[in-house]
């Protein structure tokens, strides 16, 4: 099945809007949500916030030659989003926050938020008045686009919540079947192609070996390798991850893409290297087995510009999960901890 997807793209800084179309399935628009367009432009004193994030961001890519942080902050983006949604509560500290969850070991980007927050307080019109949940939903679209993905909208007006707890982190491991994956997607009010879509953030960033293990060495119980896998890639890998035989053996990181690998470029080759099984991921592998998702998966290796417009809605769609708004939530000083 297959239907016309609307991507709206903001072109002026008001509210003029052009639709572009891309053939896949998806849900078709954003969802409702209280966010705006240009919230802080148009509706506080902080007119330029949006200048100020992106010119810190550019600062660490360009000045810093830290293109890593495109990777660190879309995986942390999504650690905030998945668990209780879109308000910075992954960016809380403490001996039970979430940040301390198995499932987010190894996290990054809190330092370049931290950078951003400090900016905006230290101006006297913007001081109280940015949240640090746009702050990183902002932050993110500017790396990725830095590194090739589209400069999707960011709706924003989004307020940071009061909790934080690791017991509510329910992520999936990067393990995951097809089907939990597709399953905890739906959940979130997402739908195949969104997942599809997102999984292709794996062109960019590291994993650690042990998520990928039973893939190399004993998948599915069998004590043999994933068969799905290409057998020079497999080699390749064996190679980079070395069966973990002993207690206390190092856990090394491998590229999700190595074709991307530390030059952090967003490109569609991650869905080039699922056709030719070479994906390091069980579950971005798995996108080849469904109908829909090897569909998906054909015509973003096929076309760059209908990953990036794809990717462009998904994100914009992940980043209205749950907002708080309102009183719901509150402005943090120090993205750290809460308000008094």
């Amino acid at each position: 099945m297959r239907r016309e997807r609307c991507i709206l793209f903001s072109l002026l800084a008001l509210t003029a809007l052009v639709v572009s179309l891309v053939t896949v399935e998806a849900a078709e628009t954003l969802p409702e949500t209280k966010l705006t367009w240009h919230y802080y432009k148009l509706n506080t004193t902080c007119r330029y916030a949006e200048a100020y994030v992106r010119s810190q961001v550019k600062f660490y890519w360009n000045e810093l030659k830290d293109g890593s942080i495109a990777p660190k902050l879309l995986r942390l983006l999504y650690s905030d989003c998945f668990v209780n949604g879109c308000d910075a509560s992954i960016l809380l500290d403490g001996p039970n926050s979430e940040k301390t969850a198995s499932q987010n070991r190894g996290l990054g980007g809190f330092a370049l938020i931290d950078k951003i927050k400090t900016v905006l307080e230290s101006r006297k019109e913007c001081k109280g008045v940015v949240s640090c949940a746009d702050i990183l939903n902002l932050a993110t679209r500017d790396a990725v686009h830095l590194a090739g993905a589209p400069s999707y909208p960011v709706l924003t007006g989004r307020k940071d919540g009061f909790e934080s707890n690791a017991a509510s982190v329910d992520l999936p491991s990067p393990s995951i079947s097809w089907e939990s994956a597709l399953a905890y997607f739906k959940s979130k009010g997402l739908d195949v192609l969104d997942l599809g879509t997102l999984l292709g953030a794996h062109t960019l960033g590291r994993t650690h070996c042990s998520y990928i293990e039973n893939r190399l060495y004993n998948f599915n119980g069998t004590n043999k390798p994933d068969p799905s896998m290409d057998t020079s890639f497999l080699a390749e890998m064996k190679k980079k991850c070395p069966q973990r035989v002993k207690k206390g053996q190092s856990d090394p990181l491998v590229f999700l893409n190595p074709e991307s690998g530390s030059s952090h470029n967003f490109t569609n080759s991650y869905y080039s290297r699922i056709l030719s099984h070479k994906a390091v991921l069980g579950v971005d592998q798995q996108l080849l087995f469904g109908d829909d998702t090897e569909q998906i998966t054909e015509e973003f290796a096929a076309g760059f510009e209908d990953f990036r417009r794809s990717f462009a809605l998904s994100m914009s769609r992940m980043g209205n999960l749950q907002v708080l708004t309102g009183s719901q939530g509150e402005i943090r000083e120090n993205c750290r901890v809460r308000n008094n």
